[in-house]
């Protein structure tokens, strides 16, 4: 996602006061991924959702995410989800086959469901470059995947 909410209306084209949203969230590199779920929700509420339409849910890390994606996009009363986590390079070949899962299978919820789907997946090569995402710097991606999310429900 291009864009961030400061390059956007801070509210959305459609109602989303009735709008429920799931933000899943991998503990693993919580010192980003909590910043980039604060961000999601603010995000959020900044765009018009209400705080008691939002839900959070915590799984152990980001190849876990879809799963959790897929439960929560499931629920009839679930209209868009926002998955959230943090994959840093290491020495071995483990970063790709990680990064490559979480993305095709966030996207494979998505189309399953027809509803939107956010991958809010940082994949960088260092924790510096993930803090720069995670409310420095380059802003905050969480941010910007509940803009994403917003902007395919208003299709």
């Amino acid at each position: 996602m291009a864009g961030t909410l400061k390059q956007v209306s801070q509210k959305s084209k459609i109602d989303l006061s009735g709008k429920k949203f799931a933000i899943v969230v991998a503990e693993w590199n919580e010192e980003i991924t909590e910043p980039l779920f604060q961000g999601a929700l603010d995000g959020l509420l900044k765009l018009g959702a209400k705080k008691k339409n939002i839900i959070r849910k915590t799984v152990p890390g980001s190849f876990e995410l879809p799963l959790a994606a897929q439960w929560m996009a499931e629920k009839k009363n679930v209209d868009a989800v926002i998955c959230l986590g943090c994959v840093i390079q290491g020495e071995t070949a483990h970063f790709d086959y990680i990064c490559q899962a979480v993305a095709y299978g966030t996207m494979k919820v998505s189309l399953k469901t027809n509803k939107p789907v956010a991958f809010g997946v940082l994949t960088t090569l260092n924790k510096q470059q993930a803090l720069e995402r995670a409310g420095g710097k380059y802003g905050n991606k969480g941010e910007e995947a509940a803009l994403t999310v917003v902007k395919m429900l208003e299709q």
